[in-house]
């Protein structure tokens, strides 16, 4: 139906260009042409449910907002309409433009490309929905929203992280309590370096010491890959006195001693937040601060709390916990990972409050 207004119209604004063109006087071209009246729909291409939030409660005003819509002019549009229907226990919603298109002309807009629906939807009317979709003509999936039965509020929580947590050997370590957060060692890699000492010489001796040791200047990073030259220079034994001028020290890259390995490991951690919730809860709008040791981690967050009629924890829900990465940004859905994650969080040392 859409190519087929589409390929009408073009088919009418070439032959009206046509016959515009031949005319001698000056002035505006004619849109359409008055003997032409058309009938029909238009269309859109992006919808958004609530500004994206992961759950509607059943009884508020539900939202869509809808972008990118065509109705040929200002003047077109007479009316927007819904489709409805029920695909097991989802409900499908389907707006729809009116169109009636004629040669009238419009000072001022009476539509836009983009446009918000609002509407009411009592529980009786969404019992036994568990999702909302909207979609466009082409029967396209824009966007989902979960059907919930209970209560929205904002909390804000502050939790000190010790800085115990930045010591891989102390791992599993949590906070005290819940909300709490919760860094696991989730695997090491072994890595080797390479090196060589290399002979360092002093050019401007400042003390006169009675016996000197050798001093071993390891860098603070070293080359995968590539042999690292660590230069060797010589220092007091028995004082704190600087042998050598700090800048008068010349490495002799022609003395260097025998290659050695170093073994090095690297540690994966994964940092969570995690909360025990009501059964079948969630949070919704999650914000959090910078995450950093021996500092307050400030989070806060939407909690839903279902009621009595709330049928079923839903897709996208855990039981009575809930937990977020902290390090990818995201929501622990997996029920593995969950189970897992609580178990540890149960074995795990608490580190005590500041």
């Amino acid at each position: 139906m859409i190519h087929l207004l589409r390929n009408i119209l073009i088919s009418c604004a070439l032959a009206f260009g046509f016959w515009a063109c031949s005319q001698d006087d000056d002035g505006p071209l004619d849109l359409t042409s008055s003997k032409v009246s058309y009938n029909g729909l238009g269309f859109f291409s992006k919808a958004t449910l609530d500004s994206g939030s992961l759950i509607y409660l059943a009884g508020d005003t539900l939202q869509i907002y809808m972008d990118s819509i065509w109705t040929f002019s200002n003047c077109a549009l007479q009316r927007i309409g819904m489709r409805t229907s029920i695909n097991d226990t989802t409900l499908v919603l389907m707006p729809f433009f009116v169109l009636h298109v004629t040669d009238e002309d419009c000072a001022a807009p009476r539509f836009h490309p983009d446009t918000t629906l609002k509407f009411y939807m009592s529980e009786s009317v969404l019992e036994g929905i568990s999702s909302i979709q909207v979609r466009n003509d082409e029967d396209s999936l824009l966007d989902s929203i979960l059907v919930r039965r209970g209560t929205m509020k904002w909390d804000t929580v502050s939790i000190y992280v010790d800085s115990l947590f930045d010591s891989v050997h102390s791992l599993p370590l949590r906070t005290k309590g819940s909300p709490s957060v919760l860094r696991v060692l989730d695997s090491i890699t072994p890595r080797v370096f390479v090196w060589r000492t290399m002979k360092s010489i002093c050019n401007l001796r400042i003390d006169n010491c009675d016996s000197l040791v050798s001093d071993t200047l390891f860098p603070s990073s070293w080359r995968l890959g590539d042999t690292t030259l660590v230069p060797v220079r010589l220092a007091c034994a028995d004082t704190d006195l600087v042998y050598c001028h700090s800048s008068r020290w010349e490495n002799d890259s022609t003395n260097l001693g025998k290659l050695q390995e170093r073994p090095d490991t690297i540690w994966h951690t994964s940092t969570y937040y995690m909360e025990s919730i009501s059964e079948c809860g969630t949070l919704d709008n999650f914000s959090r601060s910078a995450f950093r040791v021996a500092n307050d981690f400030v989070v806060t967050r939407q909690i839903f709390e279902p009621s009595k009629s709330e049928p079923s924890c839903g897709p996208s829900t855990t039981k009575d916990m809930y937990i977020f990465n902290i390090g990818t940004g995201s929501f622990v859905a997996d029920t593995v990972d969950v189970d897992s994650l609580i178990t540890i969080w149960k074995s795990a040392k608490v580190v005590k409050k500041k």
